[in-house]
C-alpha cells in the first residue's frame, strides 16, 4: 500500500527539503479514485509535491519569506487523472481504445494489446499473419491457440505491442522487474558545471513560477504531455515539437495541449535539424517521452543535449525504464498495469481488471513536471545542467510496493499527510470543469489540480490544431 508518508516519498524523490512538506494540506475525499491498491494516495501524493516544488520555485522568484501553502484536494485530483474522458469538443466526446486495444484470452492465460495508432495495429496484424481488415472475432480466434508470452514476444518483434498478463511477484522475478525496482522513482543526475541559472525576479498576480522558462515538448501520449501542460499552466513557453509522419489523435492534442504551441519538423531533413538547433539554443527545459534510443540518432540523448546546450534540465519519460532487457521497448500506461501486476490484483481469475484511470500516466507526468521545478530551483543555487529519468514501470512499483489489501490503505489514510479535512464524498466532477472556447471549438475540460497560494487556476491559452505554430520561441 502507500505509505502514510506518500507526499514526502515523491517530494525527497525530487530532491525537495522534508521539511515543507508542512506547507501541504489535503482535502480528503471518499470515492475518489476507488480501486484495491490505494491509488487515490498515490495520485495525491504526485500532485501534492508537484505542487509544492512550484510553490518553492515561486517563493524564491518572488523573494518571499515563506513557501505558499499548498491545497491538494481528491476532487480535483481525481477528475484531472481521467482528463481525457472528461474532454468535450463542441459537445462531442473523444473515441477512447480502439477495438483492437484490449485483453485477449490465450491458450494459457490473457494479453493485453495497444493498437490505437494505425501503425500499432497493422504491426499486431502483421505478426499475427492476419490482414489489415481483420476484425475482433478473427483476431481472438488467433489468439485462443496460442501462449500469451509467444504472442508477446511475437508481436513486439514486429514492432507491435503487446503484453502476457503476469502477476507483481513474477514481475518481481523478471530481470526486467528487478531492474526498474532497483532504481530511484526520480532518477536525478547532475551533469557540468554550467554557472548558476539566473531567472528573473517575479511580482505578478498569480504567481508564475515557470514564467520566461523555455520548455521543448517532444513527448506524447498522456505522461509527458501532462507534464508539459503543467509546466505551461505554471507560465512556461511550451513548444511541443512532432514529427509530421508521426500521427496524432486530435482528442489527444486537445486534451493536453492547453497553454502551450505546436509544431512539426522532420529531424531527418537537414533543414528542419536547423531550426531545432536554433530553438535549442534558446531553451532551457527538453523534456522527451519517445523510446528510450528512438532520438539519439538525431543527436538528442540526454548527454548529447547536455553537451550541446550545457545547463539545460533534461527530463527523460519511458514506459519500461531505458535499462534491461526491456530498455528499449516501447509501452503504454495500460500494458504497464498488466505486465507488472496491476491488472491481476484489480481483476479476478476470470477477468484482469485495470486502475480507475491511467494513473501511471498521469501520476509520472505531475512527477516530472514536479521534478523539472525542482531541477531549476536547483540550477539557481548550484548551477550545473541536470538529467532526469522516469519510467511509468518505476512509479508502478511505488504503487503496489506493500500489496493491495484495502483495509491496511485505510488504516494507514489518517496519517497520510501532515494537514488534513475531511470534503464531501466525491461523486461528480462538475467543480473541477469548466468550458473554454479555443480555435478547435467550444471544449470542455479538466482543470489543473495543482494548486497553491497565490498560484493560476487555469491556462492562459487554450491549444490550438496539432503543429500549426511556427517553430520559434514566443
Amino acid at each position: 500500500m502507500m505509505k502514510p508518508d506518500g507526499i514526502k516519498v515523491a517530494w525527497t524523490a525530487m530532491g525537495g527539503d522534508p521539511a515543507l512538506v508542512s506547507r501541504v494540506s489535503t482535502v480528503v475525499r471518499t470515492g475518489a479514485l476507488q480501486a484495491r491498491l490505494p491509488v487515490r494516495e498515490s495520485a495525491r501524493a504526485c500532485v501534492g509535491a508537484c505542487a509544492l516544488a512550484a510553490a518553492e520555485l515561486g517563493a524564491r522568484r518572488a523573494g518571499l519569506v515563506e513557501v505558499p501553502g499548498v491545497r491538494v484536494d481528491d476532487g480535483a485530483v481525481a477528475t484531472a487523472f481521467v482528463s481525457e474522458r472528461h474532454l468535450l469538443v463542441d459537445g462531442r466526446a473523444p473515441v477512447g481504445f480502439a477495438p483492437l486495444s484490449r485483453f485477449w484470452r490465450t491458450a494459457d492465460g490473457w494479453v493485453r494489446t495497444h493498437a490505437n495508432y494505425p501503425h500499432h495495429r497493422a504491426r499486431l496484424l502483421g505478426a499475427l499473419g492476419l490482414a489489415e481488415d481483420a476484425c475482433v472475432e478473427t483476431v481472438a480466434d488467433v489468439l485462443a491457440g496460442r501462449s500469451a508470452l509467444e504472442v508477446e514476444e511475437t508481436v513486439y518483434g514486429a514492432g507491435g505491442l503487446a503484453v502476457a498478463l503476469r502477476t507483481a511477484a513474477e514481475w518481481a522475478a523478471h530481470p526486467q522487474g528487478a531492474a526498474v525496482a532497483g532504481r530511484p522513482l526520480v532518477e536525478r543526475e547532475r551533469i557540468g558545471t554550467a554557472r548558476a541559472r539566473a531567472l528573473p525576479r517575479l511580482d505578478g498576480d498569480p504567481l508564475l513560477p515557470a514564467a520566461g522558462v523555455r520548455v521543448l515538448d517532444l513527448t506524447r501520449v498522456i505522461a509527458g504531455p501532462v507534464a508539459t501542460r503543467t509546466l505551461a499552466l505554471l507560465g512556461a513557453d511550451v513548444l511541443r515539437v512532432d514529427a509530421p509522419q508521426l500521427p496524432e489523435d486530435t482528442d489527444a492534442h486537445a486534451d493536453t495541449g492547453f497553454g502551450k504551441r505546436s509544431t512539426r519538423l522532420d529531424l531527418g531533413l537537414a533543414a528542419d535539424r536547423r531550426a531545432f538547433g536554433e530553438l535549442l539554443e534558446r531553451a532551457d527545459v527538453v523534456v522527451t517521452g519517445y523510446r528510450p534510443g528512438a532520438l539519439d540518432r538525431f543527436g538528442l540523448s540526454p548527454e548529447a543535449l547536455l553537451d550541446r546546450r550545457p545547463g539545460l534540465v533534461v527530463a527523460q519519460l519511458s514506459a519500461w525504464g531505458g535499462y534491461g532487457p526491456w530498455g528499449d521497448r516501447r509501452g503504454f500506461d495500460s500494458l504497464v498495469q498488466v505486465v507488472t501486476g496491476i491488472a491481476a490484483i484489480e481483476g479476478s481469475p476470470e477477468q484482469p481488471g485495470a486502475l480507475p484511470a491511467q494513473a501511471l500516466d498521469h501520476g509520472t507526468g505531475y512527477l516530472l513536471a514536479g521534478a523539472v521545478l525542482r531541477a531549476l530551483t536547483e540550477q539557481s543555487e548550484r548551477g550545473g545542467g541536470i538529467a532526469l529519468r522516469l519510467a511509468l514501470a518505476r512509479t508502478a512499483a511505488w504503487l503496489i510496493a506493500d500489496g493491495g489489501e484495502p483495509d491496511r490503505a485505510a488504516a494507514r489514510e489518517e496519517s497520510a499527510t501532515p494537514r488534513r479535512e475531511s470534503g464531501t464524498a466525491y461523486s461528480q466532477p462538475d467543480a473541477w470543469l469548466v468550458e473554454t472556447d479555443s480555435g478547435i471549438g467550444r471544449l470542455r475540460h479538466a482543470l489543473s489540480p495543482v494548486s497553491f497560494a497565490g498560484g493560476p487556476s487555469n491556462w492562459t491559452r487554450p491549444p490550438g490544431r496539432w503543429g500549426t505554430d511556427p517553430a520559434r520561441w514566443a
